[in-house]
């Protein structure tokens, strides 16, 4: 009895079964939003991904309808992704990424302090932050679209 169990379980949390973590480009979730954008790292998302916790730093960019900040209501789609562009140049020239975070990040949680979040397979984060923030090797910055907007990622740890 106790052998049919286990096996049972075992079966139960195969590969791409819903609750258990994966490392699948699933992640046990729906899949991400389409990814249309020129400032997105199409390339890092098609990797393996090469951890299974990353610390991860954010700088949110919303448009009209994404997020709850009047910068973002002010702008379009096109606009916040010429903001995408304009924060991935600083950071590519060596600007900071904590300062430029707490100056234009639209994400209320993490703006002013400038804190990682833990991603994990698991986590209870939105499938596109954690399908990239997984994939990025340490220090690496890029970006990510989903439902709430631009999303500009750095792993710190």
């Amino acid at each position: 009895m106790i052998r049919f169990v286990v096996i049972a379980l075992l079966a139960a949390c195969g590969p791409g079964m819903k609750g258990g973590p994966s490392m699948s480009s699933h992640m046990n979730g729906p899949d991400p939003v389409a990814q249309s954008s020129s400032v997105v790292s199409a390339d890092i998302l098609a990797r393996e991904p090469v951890a299974n916790t990353a610390q991860i730093k954010h700088i949110l960019i919303g448009w009209k309808g994404t997020v709850q900040d009047p910068r973002a209501d002010k702008r379009t789609k096109a606009e916040a992704e010429g903001v995408v562009k304009g924060i991935l140049a600083q950071l590519k020239g060596g600007a900071d990424f904590d300062a430029l975070m707490k100056q234009y990040s639209e994400d209320p949680g993490s703006a002013s302090t400038a804190k990682a979040y833990t991603v994990t397979p698991d986590a209870s984060l939105v499938i596109e932050f954690k399908q990239l923030g997984l994939r990025l090797q340490l220090g690496e910055i890029t970006a990510v679209e989903w439902d709430y907007g631009f999303v500009v990622m750095k792993r710190v740890e």
